[in-house]
């Protein structure tokens, strides 16, 4: 049991060691190219952006994160039917929740997945803000289609959690 912890610790200090050693690489690529912009530059910049307007975003066929971008249950039609709707109201932001496991799972899919959802985003001027999670000692996630209400569980924290397809909620705490 404690391997298996150790291993998941271990997977997780790698990816997010690397997305900080890409994200440092990029910013001083940037960096080292434009300097710090003047302050007119970046006043200019910015009343040329459009006020954000959006929303969290899970698909109504996911129940979670960890549904919206498996394999077996990534909906692209949903996706482009919402994103469209959403579009078609003024939203221009999503934010999008990318979740450790996923990339555990299936590492190159999930790149693929990620890659067919910001094309769909493209399509309708919906700008990401990407939120990346981990499960948080939670053991007992489920993976694939969830088709019926999930028990009720209590997390290393004491809360007690249960995951509902109806609300749409990953997960209601209750103290």
């Amino acid at each position: 049991m404690q391997a298996g912890v150790d291993t998941v610790k271990r997977l997780q200090s790698v990816f997010i060691g690397t997305l900080l050693i890409v994200l440092s690489v990029c910013t001083s690529v940037v960096w080292a190219e434009e300097g710090r912009w003047p302050e007119r530059k970046a006043n200019a910049w910015y009343a040329q952006q459009p006020w954000l307007v959006g929303s969290n975003y899970v698909p109504k066929s996911a129940i979670n994160q960890l549904e919206m971008w498996q394999e077996t249950t990534f909906d692209r039609d949903q996706i482009d039917k919402e994103l469209g709707w959403a579009e078609a109201m003024g939203m221009n932001t999503m934010r999008v929740f990318l979740h450790d496991l996923l990339w555990q799972q299936d590492a190159a899919g999930f790149q693929k997945r990620i890659d067919q959802f910001l094309t769909i985003a493209s399509r309708h001027h919906i700008r990401l803000c990407w939120c990346f999670s981990t499960h948080a000692g939670i053991r007992c996630l489920i993976w694939g289609r969830s088709t019926r209400q999930l028990p009720e569980f209590t997390t290393q924290a004491g809360c007690r959690v249960r995951a509902r397809r109806r609300s749409r909620t990953a997960i209601n705490i209750r103290g």
